[in-house]
């Protein structure tokens, strides 16, 4: 596109028919089409009559220049429509010099399209009838007295330069509601004017003006949707006030971006909007920004933030007689009245692909050192230029291009000065100051709680958003999608697959030509048949097979099969370099041949064959608590055998890469974790917590690019998560990039309240399940990690499966539920749910404590806590920062924390809670600061004396020390609460420990009943069946440990105690056998190892070397 001339360029408006038209007199009205333009006739249509079908053919065509350096320019386009009067020509009476005529509509031609760079355009614009006029209003599905309008010009009028950087704003000004209660209706007249500036790219600033707003006595609220009104006066058809396609249409106040958009805010909103007083606009004024303009405009809001936007009321006097208007002229000797001021923040402009502001803004009083001090600016518009420009203008709201003030160096410094100079001899500020600090009459628009209802948009957002197929892209390069391999047809195992089957069809061929030959013979003779008669038997049918052919059609059978063991699976695919290597291979191959004859063959004929003893299958949720229980026992080497066993069998499971990524940042891995979350992430792109996991890791390692395209694509994926905006948020405080912060952590807060509202309003806000006698269950749920959506709240009953081996009459038998629970919930927990309905709650293990070589990891003597990330207990508020708190904990992302803590000491809605001090404690123990993690324990036990997770963490922490007396009775605590903690697997697990040392095993009992219905494992089992030998329950102890064998084969304790078990129950191989396992799986407890030599020597045997 060329760019414009500098000359002018006419634009040219055609109106070429109307329709549905009607007149005062007659049913062929003469009428005329008069076109005017800011405030001048364009000219007059030739008379034309009107059909009697009410159709009117005008082809009336006028013009006017456009030209942006000195005549109309596009900002004049951009809010001043083409007026289109339509006058009927009543017939001359008689003695009637003149013609005699009477307006009948008006119809309003936006030239809108114009500045959006368009060249032509057609539209039908309503008629609008004036007050008495016979033409129908406008109604819905009835049709409408119209006219036809062609608009084109020669070229567009926008240059290349305009079209990419100029933009179109447009500020709608609805009402200011609550106003002081001075403001009546009645008494002199009084004109409410609001106004604010728009910076330019020259000398000049735009100010927008509304004026001639209308004061309300309140009662009833403004209807929504409701057309927006031209700033433009002397309109005279009611109907053509409305912009047409465009309406105020209101929305929730949590939605907006104002002042007053809190919940607590909702009744005094409501109120003010119902039946408090107000002031009406309803206007819409547009001012078109050129590329320079556009800059000036984004760099004043980085820098001042809050805008400056002004109210006043002017009284308006009556005019002389003989005038035209009736109110059109004001008293410039009046001083400003109730001058006021609304700070709007703008900074959501600058947010990326933010193009609409729109909320409620506080009035306070304008004082020129605070003004100055928030929005940087020296100049008021009513105060310096109002009452010379506004009494000149008929206009509601006019665009005036105002001469920038030039400030100077002394006026600056009087005014910013001024408030803080005092007489040298009295304590009473300077005259100078009470005029500019002091203003009762604003004051009252505080005391009333006034505020002003304003919109800004924009047609372009400012800063560019990255569209969702861009940031789709970038992740598709960094993590190409990884399709599931396709699996192949070929192959060494089914080259021997297909050899067994082979054998299977020739073995059952063979018998049945056997059957057919001998078959009645061996009826008669049944087993009493000699080995002469089975080898005459074999004779014939050799004979037979031989002369049938079948014997070869057996070989040529079995051929392709042998060459495909050939090819596949000793890759033999060229010919042999000797005689010799060819006999060596082919005594290889018959060996193997004959080995996997009998292979299938067995096979094939098992009823003689004993059955091999089943395997033990775990399933996936068993092989995670097995590798978390690893975990806290810094048995690392064995988690990773866990988590890599279960990545073997489901490879394709997002879930697990997950899972291990997350157990390669407590190892402090950071690549190893980084390749397990893009692994999982290239198996979904789609996927949100893989997207901010490879985030968080790109952080992490300071990959800050790759970082925010994993941020952004996962808030475009799924824009309402909490976590998605806040991690968004941290991210671009790191990268000190303040607006985009407040950007993404206002967005977080804003998602948050919406779900709480809809929990709120859906009843969902609650969800706590229950179990079988009442216990309220807050266990952790091996779930997955997202995978499909649900509404999981923060208290979670575990359903670990149990093994297959599982004897559920052990624990029907033995499980004595307590009768002290309750059946119902008393008090809530939580009153939010965690941070995204797709996260599963993991432990969390932060906290390491080296294993001394004596102790055995059964006992869970000086492991690391395992702890649980859901929220901290009865918490009744939640923050995106907590949400994001408990994310991190989940993956083991620490790095992170210690700065989230910190926005949640300081955010509004936070602040220092007993989850705080949790949280905080468990950073303590992490580095094994235990002073430390006690006295925020201490501050968290204040906070919420009842809360059991406070309990359970303390238990840890003695129990870590060693105080084994303290942490019982912390424990005990801990399981005595009607509501459980977050985590109990490990409470029960240490808990019973306890009791084994102090020789309670009855209560150990107990205690790992419970752990072994909750969760089974190893441990679990281990202690149940130590208790239950020790209380001399040689049975139940036997079924007990065998689960934990099963469960765990490597476990030298499990090994020891079956031992002993064997050597009460009196079976010497198997007491042989568990002892010959326990000195090979070198038992590290010597107690143990005595007892059972004692045993031994008792007994007189169990130990071969004796």
């Amino acid at each position: 596109m060329e760019p414009a001339s500098s000359t002018g360029k006419p634009v040219q408006i055609t109106v070429t028919d109307g329709y549905e038209l009607k007149g005062f007199k007659g049913d062929t009205p003469v009428t005329f089409i008069r076109a005017e333009f800011n405030q001048t006739v364009l000219g007059d249509s030739a008379k034309i009559t009107v059909s009697s079908e009410g159709t009117a053919k005008y082809n009336f065509t006028i013009s006017f220049e456009f030209n942006p350096e000195g005549g109309i320019t596009l900002d004049d386009l951009a809010h001043k429509p083409v007026f289109l009067t339509m006058t009927e020509v009543l017939p001359k009476e008689k003695k009637q010099k003149d013609e005699k005529t009477l307006i009948v509509g008006q119809a309003v031609v936006d030239l809108l399209p114009l500045v959006e760079g368009e060249s032509s355009f057609e539209t039908m614009v309503p008629l609008h009838p004036v007050p008495g006029s016979p033409l129908e209003p406008l109604q819905p599905g009835i049709k409408q007295c119209s006219l036809e309008v062609k608009v084109s010009v020669a070229e567009p009028l926008l240059t290349t330069a305009q079209i990419l950087g100029g933009n179109l704003l447009k500020v709608t000004l609805e009402a200011a509601y609550s106003v002081p209660e001075s403001f009546i209706p009645t008494g002199p007249l009084q004109n409410y004017m609001v106004s604010l500036q728009v910076p330019s790219a020259g000398e000049k600033d735009h100010t927008i003006f509304f004026k001639n707003g209308t004061l309300k006595l309140g009662g009833e609220r403004e209807p929504v949707p409701r057309p927006k009104k031209w700033p433009i006066a002397n309109i005279l058809a009611p109907g053509a006030n409305n912009i047409p396609d465009a309406f105020i249409v209101g929305g929730p106040y949590e939605e907006e971006d104002g002042e007053l958009n809190h919940p607590e805010d909702r009744e005094f909103r409501n109120q003010s909007e119902c039946i408090k007083k107000r002031i009406t606009w309803d206007l819409e004024s547009r001012c078109y920004l050129e590329p320079p303009a556009v800059v000036s405009f984004q760099k004043r809001i980085a820098d001042c933030r809050l805008w400056p936007v002004e109210i006043t009321r002017v009284p308006l006097v009556t005019a002389p007689k003989g005038k035209t208007a009736k109110f059109d002229k004001m008293d410039d000797e009046n001083p400003l009245s109730f001058h006021g001021v609304a700070y709007v923040n703008m900074v959501p402009l600058l947010y990326p692909g933010v193009k609409r502001i729109r909320g409620a803004f506080h009035v306070h009083p304008y004082l020129d050192s605070v003004v100055y001090e928030k929005t940087k600016c020296l100049f008021s518009v009513f105060r310096d230029i109002g009452h010379n420009l506004i009494p000149n203008n008929k206009i509601g709201g006019v665009n005036s291009p105002l001469s920038k003030p030039v400030i100077s160096k002394n006026l600056k410094e009087e005014k910013i000065q001024a408030s803080s100079i005092k007489s040298q001899s009295s304590d009473t500020p300077l005259e100078t100051e009470s005029s500019l600090n002091h203003n009762p009459e604003g004051q009252q628009y505080v005391e009333a709680g006034t505020y002003i209802v304003l919109e800004i948009q924009l047609d372009k957002a400012l800063v560019p958003k990255r569209m969702p197929e861009e940031l789709a892209r970038r992740v598709k390069e960094m993590i190409p999608p990884r399709p599931p391999l396709t699996r192949r047809t070929g192959g060494a195992q089914k080259a021997v697959s297909d050899y067994h089957m082979q054998i299977k069809n020739i073995s059952r061929a063979i018998l049945d030509e056997y059957h057919r030959m001998f078959g009645k013979q061996v009826a008669k003779l049944e087993s009493d048949i000699d080995s002469e008669t089975l080898e005459e038997q074999k004779c014939q049918l050799n004979y037979e097979l031989n002369c049938s052919g079948q014997y070869f059609a057996f070989k040529e059978q079995l051929k392709h099969a042998v060459v495909k063991i050939v090819r596949e699976k000793y890759l033999k695919t060229t010919p042999f370099e000797s005689q010799e290597t060819l006999q060596t291979f082919i005594s290889e191959l018959y060996v193997f041949l004959v080995d996997q004859m009998h292979v299938a063959l067995n096979q094939t004929m098992t009823d003689d064959v004993q059955g091999a003893v089943p395997t033990i299958h775990m399933s996936s949720e068993q092989l995670r608590l097995f590798a978390f229980e690893a975990e806290v026992n810094e048995n690392f080497e064995m988690a990773a055998v866990y988590y890599e066993e279960r990545l073997v069998r489901e490879p394709q499971n997002l879930e697990h890469w997950l899972d291990y990524g997350a157990f390669c940042l407590l190892t402090e891995d950071n690549t190893k974790a980084q390749e397990c979350f893009r692994k999982a992430l290239s198996l979904n792109q789609n996927h949100i917590h893989s997207l901010l996991l490879c985030g968080v890791l790109a952080v992490l390692m300071e990959n800050y690019e790759q970082a925010e395209v994993f941020f952004e694509d996962a808030t475009c994926l799924e824009p309402t998560n909490v976590v998605a905006w806040t991690l968004l948020g941290l991210y671009y405080e790191i990268q000190n990039n303040d607006i985009r912060m407040e950007m993404a952590f206002h967005e977080a807060l804003k998602q948050l309240q919406a779900r709480i509202t809809k929990q709120k309003s859906t009843g969902t806000l609650l969800e706590i399940p229950v179990e079988e006698g009442g216990k309220v269950t807050v266990e952790y749920s091996l779930g997955t990690w997202g995978m499909t959506r649900g509404s999981s709240t923060v208290a979670f009953k575990a359903d670990a499966p149990t093994g297959p081996r599982a004897p559920s009459s052990i624990l029907d038998g033995l499980l004595e539920e307590p009768s002290k629970l309750q059946s119902h919930l008393q008090e809530p927990v939580l009153s939010v749910q965690s941070q995204d309905p797709t996260i599963s709650q993991r432990p969390s293990n932060l906290f390491a404590k080296e294993i001394p070589e004596k102790r055995e990891a059964s006992k869970c003597q000086d492991s690391s806590t395992f702890l649980h990330p859901t929220p901290y207990g009865v918490s009744q508020t939640s923050t995106i920062f907590m949400e994001t708190i408990r994310f991190l904990m989940k993956v083991n992302a620490v790095q992170y924390v210690h700065r989230v803590l910190a926005h949640e000491l300081l955010c509004p809605q936070g602040g220092p809670s007993c989850e705080y001090y949790l949280v905080l404690a468990q950073t303590h123990l992490l580095k094994k600061d235990f002073a430390k993690a006690e006295e925020c324990l201490q501050q968290a036990a204040q906070m919420d004396y009842l809360n059991p997770n406070v309990w359970g963490l303390k238990g840890h922490l003695y129990f870590l020390r060693g105080n084994h007396a303290e942490a019982k009775a912390c424990y005990e605590r801990t399981v005595s609460f009607v509501v459980d903690a977050s985590e109990m697997h490990f409470i029960f697990l240490r808990l019973g420990h306890i009791y084994l040392e102090d020789k309670e095993y009855e209560k150990a009992k107990k205690t790992y009943l419970q752990a072994c219905k909750r969760s089974p494992s190893c441990l679990t089992w281990l202690g149940l069946g130590i208790a239950c030998y020790r209380l001399e329950e040689i049975t139940e102890a036997e079924d007990a440990l065998s689960e934990a064998n099963a469960l765990n084969n490597n476990n030298a304790e499990v090994w020891a105690y079956l031992a002993l078990v064997s050597l009460k129950a009196g079976r010497q191989l198997e007491a042989e056998q568990a002892y010959k396992y326990t000195i090979k799986l070198k038992l590290k407890d010597e107690t143990l190892l005595a007892e059972i030599h004692m045993l031994q020597e008792t007994v007189g045997f169990g130990n071969p070397s004796f």
